[in-house]
């Protein structure tokens, strides 16, 4: 019986090498998923072009202006004479967020008249600006705090400020486990929901069913070439982030793959589950996009933090096994704890993937009936 398996697990290696498609998803998308992750989406602001319109013109404020721009996130495009320059920049879409510097900045200042900087901003993209708000509040503080370190009270209290796991607020630290998490779910879930899909639209699941081959050696059969290429494009992509973004892998590497076993075979066991539902590879995609991949992008915590979003879409996210891995992957990956503290995200899965593989023997069994 081995050896059989043996071969019917061979041929499916060759039916997927021989398949360009299949190629392009297994090997182009997870390279292209970690480039674009790591260098295009990101949280981070760097060169941000603001406008400046001072009417001050003092020392004071030009101090204030170099201490915005040496932080690396701002860089000023234009100094802007006149109110309606603000407005024709808004309206021409060339201006983000303007700087209003009161012409008696400095004097306020330094009387501790507490002067009132305004920041205006094109709240067309409101996430954009308020983030753009909150960098240059931050900036602006900054600045008070250096040039008020002589005052004479001698009450100061002074904030330290520490991150920890990711002291640079690298946003690669948060895609990277991501996108590993979102690339599993791809190829085990979706490929072989339309692998098996396939067998079922083109007639051939019934020739199989009646081979010598027991059912449930045919489906293993036809998971497990994808469960064994997952386990290295895994691999590879925790490679690429610790490569080309420097993403450590500070726990334990053997705990790290265990997790990622159990996570292929939970979504394996999803994509059996959908390939039982499905008699067409277009409603199999079409199934795994609307209950996979959308869901586990924005549902999961991987582009949006949870605890903003209402709580019936937070209830839904717990129930997606993307949500839980990706904590599992930061858990081990960025903060390097042990299986007692990542206990109830294993449990979860486990119990995840039970319940699935009941659902699908129980619509598979319906089938065979």
């Amino acid at each position: 019986m081995f050896k059989v398996f043996k071969a019917f697990v061979r041929k499916e290696f060759y039916h997927i090498l021989r398949d360009k498609r299949t190629l392009l998803i297994l090997f182009g998308m997870p390279v292209a998923q970690v480039l674009i992750f790591g260098f295009a989406v990101t949280n981070e602001f760097k060169n941000t072009e603001i406008d400046v319109l001072d009417y001050a013109k003092d020392t004071t404020s030009e101090q204030l202006i170099n201490h915005i721009q040496s932080s690396g996130n701002f860089i000023v495009n234009a100094m802007l004479t006149s109110e309606q320059e603000m407005e024709d920049g808004f309206k021409a879409g060339e201006s983000k967020l303007i700087v209003v510097i009161p012409e008696n900045f400095s004097a306020d200042f330094y009387a501790n008249k507490r002067p009132e900087i305004q920041v205006i901003t094109d709240g067309s993209d409101p996430n954009n600006a308020n983030t753009l708000v909150q960098y240059i509040t931050q900036m602006v503080n900054s600045f008070q705090t250096e040039k008020t370190t002589d005052a004479t009270s001698p009450f100061q209290i002074q904030t330290a400020t520490r991150m920890l796991y990711n002291p640079q607020l690298e946003s690669a630290y948060n895609f990277v486990p991501g996108v590993v998490a979102l690339i599993l779910l791809i190829i085990c879930a979706m490929l072989t929901s339309l692998t098996i899909a396939k067998e079922q639209e083109m007639g051939t699941m019934e020739v199989l069913l009646v081979s010598p081959l027991p059912p449930i050696i045919i489906i293993i059969g036809k998971v497990t070439p994808y469960a064994i290429l997952s386990f290295g494009i895994a691999l590879s992509v925790l490679l690429m982030g610790n490569i080309i973004f420097s993403v450590p892998i500070v726990g334990s590497f053997g705990l790290l793959m265990l997790m990622c076993l159990l996570y292929v075979i939970t979504a394996l066991s999803l994509g059996t589950l959908i390939s039982t539902k499905s008699d067409t590879q277009q409603k199999a995609m079409m199934t795994s996009l609307m209950s996979l991949m959308m869901p586990s992008m924005l549902l999961s915590g991987f582009l949006f933090p949870m605890s903003s979003m209402p709580k019936i879409l937070q209830w839904i996210g717990h129930i997606i096994p993307t949500k839980w891995f990706i904590d599992i992957l930061k858990a081990v990956m960025l903060r390097g704890v042990g299986i007692d503290f990542i206990l109830l995200e294993v449990g979860v899965l486990i119990l995840m993937t039970v319940v699935l593989l009941f659902a699908t023997w129980r619509s598979f069994k319906i089938r065979l009936e």
